[in-house]
């Protein structure tokens, strides 16, 4: 089974390129999740009728968005956080919104495992979203996933904002404590590790370089290959070792991110 996420930086946008029809005939994926949609379900015009679909989009239009296409039926869809998560983590909101309202979490539930994909609020270059991040958001997703354990293992993936070490980023020293590479959020990110989820790339290619999921619009960064890796498959310990052949697909275009997968046995 072929498991790919993809932070598409609009699905339409990504269409009207001709790079979802390619990813798809490309890739063949048996479940797909995907991040930053900016779309409810009407305004997207595709016909897939060989996956079910599940889109869970922002309540400001345009913004944010997650979605899960899967060829096998989930025994059930979830949108967002429980609220008990919600109100224990007072995920109520700061000057930019209710993350809680901004489609970023999907969970499909399948025979044998959890299937969660999530788009992880970004801090921002002022780091004025730094404090609901690593405050509230980052340990009630944990807290999440780790109630979901309880009943069968999990797949977490998606766009989680943050390089968790140097080796995930071209220019480590010039971005310490800027966002998506502040101790905050590695720290939160550290917190999965700890809690014993697997980064599934990591543990298959503990020191491979220049591997990157996403690269700035500036300066040629992608052909460059000067770019971050925080896009990921993270493993319940429980699962982690029926999944195999990890990748970063650079090579698909469309989005300033690229696709990565994971194959589970």
């Amino acid at each position: 089974m072929k498991l790919f996420s993809w932070n598409v930086n609009g699905i339409r946008a990504v269409i009207n390129k001709g790079e979802f029809a390619r990813f798809l005939q490309t890739y063949d994926p048996d479940i797909l999740c995907l991040q930053e949609t900016k779309a409810a379900r009407d305004q997207v015009e595709i016909d897939l009728p060989e996956y079910h679909e599940h889109f869970y989009s922002a309540a400001k239009k345009g913004y944010s968005g997650t979605a899960i296409l899967s060829k096998i039926r989930p025994l059930h869809w979830r949108d967002g956080l429980p609220l008990a998560i919600v109100e224990r983590f007072n995920l109520t909101g700061d000057q930019y919104g209710n993350p809680a309202d901004e489609g970023r979490i999907i969970t499909a539930e399948f025979d044998d495992f959890w299937v969660v994909t999530c788009y992880t609020p970004n801090s921002k270059g002022d780091l004025s979203r730094l404090k609901l991040r690593h405050e509230q958001w980052d340990p009630a997703v944990l807290a999440y996933l780790e109630e979901l354990e309880l009943v069968k293992p999990v797949l977490y993936c998606g766009d989680m904002n943050v390089a968790h070490a140097e080796i995930d980023l071209a220019n480590p020293k010039a971005n310490a404590g800027k966002h998506g590479f502040t101790d905050e959020e590695r720290e939160g990110f550290q917190n999965y590790l700890d809690a014993g989820f697997v980064d599934t790339f990591r543990a298959a290619f503990p020191e491979k370089t220049e591997a990157y999921t996403w690269w700035t619009h500036w300066a040629n960064a992608r052909a460059r290959n000067v770019g971050w890796r925080i896009d990921y498959w993270l493993a319940s310990r429980e699962i982690a070792g029926k999944v195999k052949n990890p990748q970063i697909h650079p090579e698909q275009m469309g989005s300033d991110h690229c696709p990565v997968s994971i194959e589970i046995i």
